[in-house]
């Protein structure tokens, strides 16, 4: 039935269009109210009892890039599925073919933003939670990754995608124009003397060129490390999505490369085909063969100039010899900094007893514990530094 074109969508319809913005938001598509005005004014012009057209009319004012459409069609199909309110739009007209298809990884993310309690309880109830907000922030921020419920998990990976991501530039030999540079551009300045009859009135100048430092990421994925793996992905992922030189490699019983399977946009399609690529996932530990793979194979071709790497582990190794610490001090020398970090430092009196953990101990720049938001931060906080904050704190114990 159609809508009358002279006054806008108003009570139900109107109700149904703002939630649906609010839950594409909370899914990661950015919905803003003018997006939300536009689809209001766009409803009444068309046949808002064909699913069909609300579908696209909606598609087309809410969906700006295309790694977010199917995000949509999977918000739309859930949404308007569940709103008993709107009958009407729920005929037997199908969606178009990309919405009938089996929903991507990305749509558990939809789920979660329907299911969320905001979009169902009482204003009282959402002024009470905004109340809690920064004391339930600070509290989050030293809870452990493994003793969070999925809700919490959820908020954290939504942090961590919101960081300020590290930004430590390495100064390079080559040189850029720079006003305020050492080095006198000769050429640049001869030729602006042509202007003036061969006097040089414009010194021109140039000084060097600062690059992001390359990162490489070794993240151990074995049974031990699984209650950690998903969030270091999400943190792996949003650092890969800032920077252009990242590399990571998973480890367990063998190495994976999955740097480009996280160069997709999305961080659940992005998660999934990292898991569809790792034919080791939560098993044993071979620590020593994994980084023998990696100096063999990869070594020169992701740790040159001046390259940071990130051993993510918790050093159980299952069958740790000299040979461990060989590859080690191989990766070590290979590379400007290694970083290891550890789950294992969340406990206050951790002592390196662990034969693996003593052989990898002596070949690394700092020992850091990666087992919260805030240690995470002070990761971030050391890798935009460009020299070492500190050198391990922990000694191999007698």
């Amino acid at each position: 039935m159609p809508i009358d074109h002279l006054n806008p969508p108003t009570g139900l319809i109107a109700d149904n269009v703002v939630g649906f913005a609010r839950a594409l938001r909370a899914a990661g598509i950015p919905v803003g109210p003018g997006a939300v005005i536009d689809a209001l004014n766009a409803l009444r012009v068309i046949d808002i009892g064909n699913r069909a057209d609300v579908f696209t009319t909606l598609e087309s004012i809410f969906v700006k890039r295309h790694e977010h459409a199917l995000i949509f069609a999977q918000a739309f199909d859930l949404f308007f599925r569940v709103a008993e309110d709107w009958k009407h739009m729920l005929d037997s007209i199908p969606l178009p073919e990309h919405a009938k298809k089996k929903p991507r990884p990305a749509s558990r993310r939809v789920q979660e933003a329907l299911s969320q309690p905001s979009m169902t309880e009482a204003p009282q109830a959402q002024e009470k939670e905004l109340r809690l907000a920064v004391s339930d922030k600070e509290v989050l921020q030293k809870k452990d990754f493994a003793q969070m419920s999925a809700a919490e998990i959820a908020q954290v990976t939504r942090a961590i995608a919101q960081m300020k991501l590290p930004q430590a530039e390495l100064r390079t030999r080559r040189y850029k124009p720079d006003p305020h540079g050492l080095r006198l551009d000769l050429r640049r300045t001869l030729r602006g003397s042509l202007r003036t009859g061969g006097d040089i009135v414009d010194i021109r100048r140039l000084g060097l060129i600062d690059k992001p430092a390359p990162i490489v990421a070794l993240l151990d994925i074995s049974g031990s490390m699984s209650e950690y793996t998903r969030l270091f992905l999400h943190f792996l992922h949003a650092i890969t999505d800032a920077r252009k030189r990242v590399s990571v490699f998973l480890f367990g019983t063998r190495l994976t490369n999955v740097t480009r399977a996280l160069r997709a946009r999305d961080p659940d399609e992005a998660l999934a085909s990292c898991s569809s690529c790792v034919e080791d996932w939560a098993g044993g530990t071979r620590i020593a063969t994994s980084l023998h793979s990696f100096n063999k194979l990869w070594g020169r071709r992701v740790l040159g100039q001046g390259a940071i790497v990130l051993l993510i582990s918790d050093g159980l190794e299952r069958e740790a010899d000299a040979r461990l610490a060989f590859e080690m001090d191989r990766l070590h020398r290979s590379c400007r900094r290694l970083i290891w970090l550890n789950p294992l430092l969340r406990f206050g009196g951790f002592e390196a007893k662990a034969l693996g953990i003593k052989m990898m101990l002596p070949h690394v720049d700092e020992f850091r514990p990666v087992h919260n938001l805030s240690s995470i931060e002070g990761l971030i906080e050391a890798l935009s530094s460009p020299t070492p904050h500190h050198r391990s704190l922990i000694r191999p114990a007698a």
